[in-house]
């Protein structure tokens, strides 16, 4: 495992709504004779976690085009949060998902395939589609495999086909129980 830890900063991004959350070694269960380090930093919300990362791979569907290298790790987080005790809230944090949505709207205007201007407030509103099709399931399959080889992921990395079954099952969800309007 690479010793390198990555953390993602924004110009653009408001970081808001955020929380302090405690952060522990993994290492730490396995060595109890042995003091590891803690803290708790303040981070963003998980639901506004969830919405930036689906709204990023929204795009990406739209698009057809990988935006540089470990771009598939919005999938895989996911589906993380997909399995954890906070999916049901974060989904149907429809404040959140609509300001996700605004804010994008303002400050991440992009175009898909065709030229159109990607209507964020749609994703979050019934046409969320996360799993993309032929040559673009490919370059995030490739992308996907690589952070795998690099250890980017490690223990919980579902297989491919698995990650987009997953994600197949969240974009259904969230389409079949949206009912967000619009600001």
């Amino acid at each position: 495992m690479a010793p390198v830890v990555t953390l993602e900063f924004g110009g653009r991004a408001t970081g808001e709504p955020h929380e302090r959350q405690s952060v522990e070694c993994d290492i730490a269960e396995h060595l109890a004779e042995i003091e590891f380090p803690t803290a708790s930093p303040q981070v963003m919300s998980l639901a506004r976690t969830f919405w930036e990362k689906a709204t990023a791979a929204h795009v990406f569907c739209a698009q057809g085009r990988l935006r540089g290298e470990r771009y598939a790790r919005h999938w895989h987080d996911l589906a993380a949060i997909s399995r954890s005790q906070h999916y049901a809230a974060a989904i149907s944090n429809h404040a959140i998902a609509s300001t996700v949505a605004e804010h994008k709207s303002l400050f991440f205007i992009e175009k898909d395939m065709d030229g159109e201007t990607i209507d964020y407030f749609a994703a979050t509103t019934g046409k969320l589609k996360l799993v993309p099709d032929g040559d673009a399931r490919t370059a995030l399959a490739k992308d996907y495999e690589a952070m795998i080889a690099d250890e980017v992921m490690v223990g919980d990395a579902l297989p491919f086909n698995a990650l987009l079954d997953a994600c197949a099952t969240i974009e259904a969800t969230i389409n079949e129980s949206t009912t967000i309007m619009r600001p």
